[in-house]
């Protein structure tokens, strides 16, 4: 479901997504710096020739036969950012649980008294409002 969108998106911003897709397709076949830069300003250059078309209907078109092509020709190896979705780093942090804090220390706790006190303080509400929201359910009574 993430992978759907959420807003309407406008042709001049799909247009700015597709010219950042076919520069990241160039990286992805050119290693060489000089021979990425010159496809970069052929494609650039592409993208200046249809700039000023004011049908909608044919820029879409335009547009639509682009981002075909692009699917057409992508690596089939493209290159992924360590910590972007797909990479190999993504998500690879482990975030601990707040409970680990209970596990410390008297002395770890003590250099930091204002923290842990509110801490406490905010425990206690919390279990104030998990009793209210699910009071205990009385135990019937043992038939004798």
């Amino acid at each position: 479901m993430a992978q759907l969108p959420s807003e309407l998106i406008s042709h001049s911003r799909r247009v700015c997504n597709l010219y950042k897709r076919v520069l990241r397709s160039l990286e992805d076949y050119h290693h060489n710096r000089l021979d990425l830069r010159y496809e970069s300003v052929l494609m650039r250059q592409r993208f200046e020739e249809n700039r000023n078309i004011r049908d909608a209907r044919i820029a879409k078109q335009i547009l639509l036969d682009a981002e075909e092509t692009l699917f057409k020709t992508m690596h089939w190896q493209p290159k992924k950012f360590a910590n972007s979705v797909g990479g190999v780093a993504y998500e690879r942090e482990v975030l601990p649980p707040d409970s680990v804090l209970d596990y410390w220390h008297p002395m770890e706790k003590a250099q930091y008294p204002k923290y842990f006190a509110r801490r406490e303080e905010l425990k206690k509400e919390y279990e104030e409002l998990y009793n209210k929201m699910f009071p205990e359910i009385p135990k019937p009574a043992a038939d004798k």
